[in-house]
């Protein structure tokens, strides 16, 4: 069973099935997060969706990279959590299948390409406290 982090199902609500993969990046003591403008401003673990037909290391060094500018090593998989969503930017209901890797940042390539992100880098144990969703927190407490 996967744990479930935030808003409970609503029965009658039509949730689309929305697959992810997302990384805990320590280097130093820091940690590699990413800041997102919109829809509200929150930090999050980079990554992100996985497209159709995307594999998803694949996916996650796409995602991290657009979010980051950083490439990384995927080193290896923490675990996975559900969260249920509204995803203004899609106009639709969520069931986040999110799941977490623990990856190093390996070279800063740009900045971020993807419009409104981030890199931001903080001490471990802050970025455990500032994180916008739970499942983000629990997985990165869990690891420091």
């Amino acid at each position: 069973m996967i744990r479930r982090f935030g808003e409970r199902f609503v029965e009658g609500r039509n949730y689309r099935l929305r697959p992810g993969v997302y990384a805990v990046l320590q280097q130093r003591g820091l940690v590699l997060l990413t800041h997102q403008a919109t829809p509200k401003p929150e930090l999050q673990l980079p990554g992100g969706g996985i497209d159709p037909g995307e594999q998803p290391i694949a996916a996650l060094h796409r995602e991290v990279l657009e979010e980051t500018g950083w490439t990384i090593r995927v080193n290896r998989r923490l675990g996975a959590f559900r969260r249920y969503t509204y995803m203004p930017d899609y106009e639709l209901w969520a069931e986040k299948l999110c799941t977490v890797y623990l990856g190093t940042p390996v070279l800063r390539r740009s900045a971020p390409t993807e419009p409104g992100h981030m890199a931001v880098w903080l001490p471990s144990a802050e970025a455990g406290e500032v994180l916008g969703n739970a499942g983000d927190r629990h997985f990165l407490q869990s690891w420091i």
